[in-house]
């Protein structure tokens, strides 16, 4: 892989459209999908219940090329419910980072820029869920401080087998 020069986070905006919609068909895989692949004709990426603004992006450019910088990955954070009980939470609802840009910290960039956003919102507490058998995503979550706080078991059928569905946590501090 080549080295890349990451760019700063950055809210996601309508015209990134495409490339995220491109991102978003290269990396589907049973890993992490519960739903089918993406077959023509492809919906938009952002629609009413995916707005730009639910969804923050890294560029990146790599070292050597001095091409244009590209979409390296995008991250989707949501409060969890419409409820002001659950208001102080924030769920991670996406997390995609191009072939290209994988090994380079794309995702850790991500998860810590998710954060950051979750507090500046004002909460102090985060979650997601992942596929039992995405190992590579469960390190990343448990390096940067998630926890399992639970399972169900069983609860998706991929591509002939049962795989559980792990509720993962943690705490951003006081908001």
């Amino acid at each position: 892989m080549a080295a890349l020069t990451l760019r700063p986070v950055r809210p996601a905006v309508s015209a990134d459209d495409a490339e995220l919609a491109e991102l978003d068909r290269s990396t589907w895989s049973t890993l992490h999908a519960v739903l089918p692949r993406p077959v023509p004709p492809y919906e938009p990426f952002f629609g009413e219940r995916h707005p730009p603004e639910d969804f923050l992006v890294v560029e990146a450019e790599p070292e050597t090329a001095g091409g244009a910088p590209r979409i390296a990955g995008y991250i989707r954070l949501v409060p969890p419910t419409p409820l002001v009980s659950n208001a102080h939470v924030r769920q991670i609802r996406g997390l995609a980072v191009a072939t290209w840009a994988r090994g380079a910290g794309v995702g850790r960039t991500l998860l810590r820029a998710a954060f950051a956003e979750a507090r500046r919102q004002g909460a102090n507490r985060i979650t997601l869920r992942v596929l039992s058998h995405n190992t590579p995503a469960r390190a990343l979550y448990a390096a940067e401080g998630f926890a399992v706080e639970g399972v169900l078991p069983g609860e998706f059928f991929l591509n002939g087998r049962y795989v559980d569905d792990v509720c993962m946590g943690r705490s951003l501090g006081p908001a």
